[in-house]
Order: C-alpha cells, then sequence, then structure tokens
C-alpha cells in the first residue's frame, strides 16, 4: 500500500507534462487560384507539426487532409487533441498534417480546377506540395506524401489520388460526398427543382442541398453568362418534366470518381493504400455511393479497403473514439515512409 501513492504521482506527472505537437498558420498566395468568379487567391493553411518538431532535425511524412463543405482549415483545440493523442498512442509515428483552406463563396470547392473559381486541384496537389516541402521539413517523395478527407474532403481525397498517383501513395476517404448521383443529389431529389426556382443568393442560403449543388454547378460545369449563379445544371424542369442536360451531365459525371473509375483504373493501382469509410447511419446517399465505388474497384481487381461503422455523418471523425484517431492515422502509420 505504502507503493501506491508513488506510482499515482508518476501517472499524474507523465500526463500532465506528455509532449504536445503544435499548430502554425501561413497564407499561400496562389497563382493557380487566381480566378473570375471572385474568390480570394490567397488561401490559408493550418499545419500540425510533431512534438520536437522545433528543436530537431529529423524529417516526416505528411498527411494532407482535406476538409468538408462548409468548414476551413482551422485546427480547432479538440483536433489538436486527436492528431497529438495519435503519437501519444503510438497510433503512429511522428507526422505532419496540413489543411488547406478550401471555403468559397458558395462554401466549397469541390478540389476542382474550375475556369471561373479557380484551379483547386492544382493549388493543393501541386503549389501547396512545393511549398510544403520549400518550407518544412517534409520527406519531398510521393511514398511520404498521403492524402484523406471527410465529406467534400474525402471526395477531393479519392479525386486528387486517383489523378495525381506521382504526388501521393496513399489516399482515405472519410464519408465521402458526390461519388455519384443517387438519393439527396439524383435527379428524382426536389434538390435540382429547388435550385431552379432560387431566383438570389439570399434565396439559395435559406437551403442547404440547393447551394451544395450551385458550388458544383460552379466547380464543374461553370458558365460566365449564366447569372446568377454562374453554372448550368445536369437537369432542370419544364413544369414537372425533368431534362436531362446531356452535355453537363457528362461534366458532372468527369468529376464523379463512381464514373471515373475505368478512366482512372491504372493510377488507382499505383497507389500503395486505399481506404474509404461511412457510417451505416448517415444521409441515404453516404451508403450507397461509397459501396458502389468499392463495388466497381473490386470489378476492376483494385486493391483496396471499405468499411461500414455504426455512425452518422459527423459524431465519429475528430472524437476519442472516432476514425481519425482509430482508423485514418494508424493506416498512414502503416502506408507512409517515415524516416
Amino acid at each position: 500500500m505504502k507503493y501506491l501513492f508513488p506510482i499515482l504521482l508518476a501517472c499524474v506527472s507523465f500526463a500532465g507534462f506528455a509532449q504536445k505537437g503544435s499548430v502554425k498558420t501561413f497564407i499561400l498566395n496562389s497563382k493557380a487560384l487566381i480566378n473570375k468568379g471572385g474568390e480570394n487567391p490567397d488561401r490559408s493553411c493550418s499545419v500540425y507539426l510533431p512534438p520536437g518538431y522545433e528543436q530537431g532535425k529529423e524529417r516526416y511524412p505528411v498527411i494532407y487532409f482535406l476538409h468538408g463543405f462548409t468548414a476551413t482549415d482551422q485546427i480547432t483545440d479538440e483536433m489538436k487533441q486527436v492528431l497529438d493523442e495519435g503519437i501519444l498512442r503510438k497510433k503512429i509515428r511522428p507526422y505532419i498534417l496540413v489543411i488547406p483552406n478550401h471555403h468559397t463563396l458558395y462554401q466549397g470547392s469541390f478540389y476542382t480546377d474550375s475556369e471561373l473559381t479557380g484551379h483547386w486541384e492544382t493549388f493543393t496537389c501541386k503549389e501547396l506540395v512545393e511549398y510544403m516541402d520549400k518550407n518544412f521539413r517534409t520527406l519531398p517523395n510521393r511514398e511520404s506524401r498521403g492524402i484523406a478527407g471527410h465529406s467534400m474532403g474525402g471526395y477531393g481525397a479519392i479525386k486528387i489520388a486517383m489523378r495525381h498517383p506521382d504526388v501521393f501513395s496513399s489516399v482515405y476517404g472519410l464519408s465521402p460526398g458526390l461519388m455519384a448521383f443517387v438519393k439527396e443529389f439524383g435527379p428524382n431529389s426536389p434538390f435540382f427543382k429547388i435550385y431552379q426556382n432560387a431566383g438570389t443568393e439570399e434565396d439559395l442560403n435559406k437551403t442547404y442541398y440547393p447551394k451544395v449543388l450551385a458550388a458544383v454547378g460552379r466547380a464543374w460545369s461553370p458558365n460566365a453568362n449564366k447569372p446568377p449563379f454562374y453554372c448550368d445544371m445536369p437537369f432542370s424542369y419544364q413544369g414537372d418534366s425533368l431534362i436531362v442536360n446531356q452535355d453537363v451531365l457528362e461534366k458532372w459525371h468527369k468529376n464523379m470518381p463512381v464514373e471515373m473509375v475505368n478512366d482512372y483504373a491504372d493510377n488507382l493501382r499505383k497507389l500503395k493504400a486505399i481506404k474509404l469509410d461511412w457510417g451505416r447511419n448517415d444521409s441515404p446517399r453516404f451508403p450507397v455511393q461509397n459501396m458502389a465505388f468499392s463495388q466497381k474497384l473490386e470489378n476492376l481487381g483494385i486493391h483496396h479497403y471499405a468499411e461500414e461503422y455504426i455512425g452518422t455523418h459527423v459524431d465519429k471523425i475528430w472524437t476519442a473514439d472516432g476514425r481519425v484517431l482509430n482508423a485514418v492515422l494508424p493506416f498512414f502509420n502503416d502506408y507512409l515512409k517515415f524516416e
């Protein structure tokens, strides 16, 4: 019994003085994001640096993390705690993580090169990567770069990875969105009609899904001659009759991973590791579209991991029992090359 107090004191001291990482923020003045759509090309980016980074000389792999619709590059205290815990609990060896700000006038870039809003894909996989390798102690090779993201960011991570396997070696999509036309974003949902009937930004801001459609349209099918939202939609209506705008539909298909798989199968095979997951109790489209993507990968013999867990869209992401700590970080620990 006399040894109990020293043991407890040691435990408390260890918890109290555990090393923590740091967060830095910088502004990247992007040439790729110079645009006609009113977006600010100067983008904030937040970087998590592991404990001891400032005092050491080691180089680290980098996880490029892409945020979801309406979010920004901010690394909150809760997020930082998860990133610290990953190292403390040995879920992952020390690493760098960076989040670029893709929040736009319509709340999301969809990580796409757009003639209207700027070249967001190029900004992410070229300008940001070059900046990180020049200004931080990274391991500047594809084997030490992974890309991940949640929701819109999960979509962006998968699309960018399949298009740029020379830059990133592994990808993890958390509840990727807009992988295909299904459920809430299918032509039989009410939201394309609601979008069509929205005559002003004020009308659009009273909605959610139609506002997402506007952001997607500005990314995938911009039209500088079509105010007020300056984009075309793949589906429109005359009364209650659905009209399929085939040329626009093809533009959208070229940006939807379920439709892209056949054209990028060889690139996907070059990736060292692919994983995606989704919550069983998320909005109806997520299990359907992500299972469809996984099935297409399987049909083409592309090795990957796909997992459904019991959760919603946000309840098990940046939490102690969540996916970032217990799935994403261990995944990159296994597949990234460390010094």
